[in-house]
């Protein structure tokens, strides 16, 4: 009997490095200023997905970093930057782009300002906190 139970102590520990090694990257990208974080963060996102194209990639905008998810936003600094386009780019890589409700409520916005390519969640600092602590993503905010 001893002998099966290291047996099957073995197979599981070795299904679960197994498991490990094909476990899916997963990062929250956090834009709380489109100012100063939206061109560079939505570059990194495109070179995080150019060396690991598996990798599962959600960015949370609030405050003032939801900016650059509104229709017809481009970058301050070099207006021939239109975030739409780079937004849809990474969007048909599977990137996931939140908007927090607590943020249009104050700001006075509306949903139908923004892309196509936005979703919303119902608070932008607690949807990081989720993603963070139960589905363990990775915390980069560029």
């Amino acid at each position: 009997m001893t002998r099966f139970l290291r047996l099957l102590a073995a197979s599981a520990a070795l299904s679960f490095f197994a498991a490990a090694s094909f476990a899916q990257d997963k990062v929250v990208y956090h834009i709380d200023d489109y100012e100063t974080q939206a061109t560079k963060g939505l570059r990194n996102i495109r070179n995080h997905l150019d060396v690991a194209p598996e990798t599962r990639v959600v960015v949370v905008a609030h405050a003032n970093g939801v900016d650059f998810l509104m229709d017809g936003a481009k970058d301050k600094k070099n207006p021939n930057i239109d975030y739409a386009s780079l937004v849809s780019a990474l969007k048909a890589r599977g990137v996931r782009f939140e908007v927090c409700e607590i943020t249009l409520r104050n700001r006075n916005l509306k949903k139908d300002q923004f892309s196509m390519d936005a979703e919303f969640t119902p608070s932008g600092v607690a949807r990081i906190g989720q993603l963070q602590s139960r589905e363990r993503f990775a915390y980069i905010k560029p």
